[in-house]
């Protein structure tokens, strides 16, 4: 079995994606259990990663992205391929990666043509209803949201309201409200709650308040309704949405009155962008130097603010990412599936037909994997 790792490329507005799916630590695992490891030449140079390190890895080092995707069985990514290499995936081959296949029927329509296995890392789910390859990423972002938000809200930057996060002595902190209580949501409030920020935490899910007000000591929890919603709004100076529906469009929870009603110099930060984003007025913005106003509101769409730190991220998606590639390198992409009910949640295309309801399916109609599987044996 031979693994693909393709360097990534710009995606959607000119966004560098600098992450890579394998690092060299997880090629030599997975070359130690005699998989074969092709290697783009450069693909691990935004995480820092030379190609002499995937050599002593154990991983062969390709000259080109048309070779490192013809001759893999499995062809791992962080984004979609772009339209510029949709030529080079082929039939029986299993991409592998934070597809998003919903977001473009074209793209979708091409994976059932060629009868791709695709598998998007943000669909893998297990049985508690946790995204596995998902989480990191979410973490690394909420861990970098105070970052952001600090330098939003500096009177030098954007236009923001001018104040320390934290505030000092005699001065009180900034008011932050949290829309979603799931992975992001909460590493984001223990990382503002630690700087010493007011914290509020909206959610539709009771359980998760109870769980993210467990977590973090002095965090504030209310129930998501309009009126809750409009109220945090009105007072926070930095206002994060931190929810997604996997393989969906997020669903518009602050809307463009709430967004008026917001201070002058406060800051959105729409981490539901790369879905549609949660909030009426945002749009994509290709990196924080694209951060606009609106409504005397600064609004911050970054899709993928986990590669600004690409080799933390990359080591972090390597190691959730590692036992599933060792059973599909081992045992066949249709074995592994058969085995682990998680991998099988990600599946989008198989064998083409569309596995999930809302893809393309040109009259097929879509099957359920686990009985394409069964009419496979």
């Amino acid at each position: 079995m031979i693994i693909g790792i393709p360097k990534e490329i710009a995606v959607r507005g000119g966004l560098e994606e600098k992450r890579v799916s394998v690092s060299p630590a997880a090629a030599k695992d997975l070359t130690s259990v005699g998989i074969q490891v092709l290697v783009e030449s450069g693909a691990g140079e935004g995480a820092h990663f030379a190609d002499e390190e995937y050599r002593g890895a154990g991983a062969v080092i390709v000259y080109s992205k048309e070779e490192a995707y013809r001759r893999a069985d499995i062809v791992v990514k962080v984004q979609v391929p772009l339209p510029d290499e949709w030529d080079y995936l082929h039939e029986e081959q299993a991409l592998f990666g934070f597809l998003m296949v919903g977001a473009s029927p074209p793209f979708a329509q091409l994976l059932l043509d060629r009868r791709v296995t695709s598998i998007g890392m943000e669909l893998v789910e297990r049985e508690d209803g946790t995204h596995p390859l998902q989480r990191p990423m979410s973490k690394i972002a909420g861990k970098m949201a105070p970052q952001i938000a600090g330098r939003l809200l500096q009177g030098n930057v954007k236009g923001g309201r001018g104040i320390l996060l934290g505030g000092i002595e005699g001065i009180p902190p900034a008011e932050v409200v949290i829309v979603g209580a799931g992975t992001l949501g909460s590493s984001a409030a223990r990382s503002f709650a630690g700087l010493g920020c007011s914290v509020h935490v909206i959610d539709k899910d009771v359980r998760q308040l109870e769980k993210v007000a467990a977590d973090t000591r002095g965090v504030i929890t209310l129930l998501y309704n309009q009126q809750n919603m409009a109220k945090a709004a009105g007072f926070a100076d930095v206002l994060i949405t931190a929810v997604q529906l996997p393989g969906e469009k997020t669903p518009v929870l602050v809307d463009r009155g709430m967004v008026k009603s917001m201070r002058a110099g406060s800051a959105i930060l729409d981490f539901s962008i790369d879905q549609g984003g949660a909030v009426e007025t945002s749009r994509l913005t290709p990196n924080e130097d694209h951060a606009f106003t609106l409504d005397g509101v600064i609004h911050f769409g970054v899709p993928n603010v986990p590669s600004w730190v690409p080799r933390t991220s990359s080591h972090a998606l390597s190691n959730v990412l590692l036992p599933h590639l060792v059973e599909m390198g081992r045992k066949g992409i249709a074995a592994a599936l058969e085995e682990l009910p998680e991998l099988r949640k990600g599946v989008c295309t198989f064998n083409g037909y569309a596995t999930r309801p809302h893809l393309p399916s040109e009259g097929k109609g879509y099957q359920p994997v686990e009985q394409l599987l069964e009419e496979g044996r």
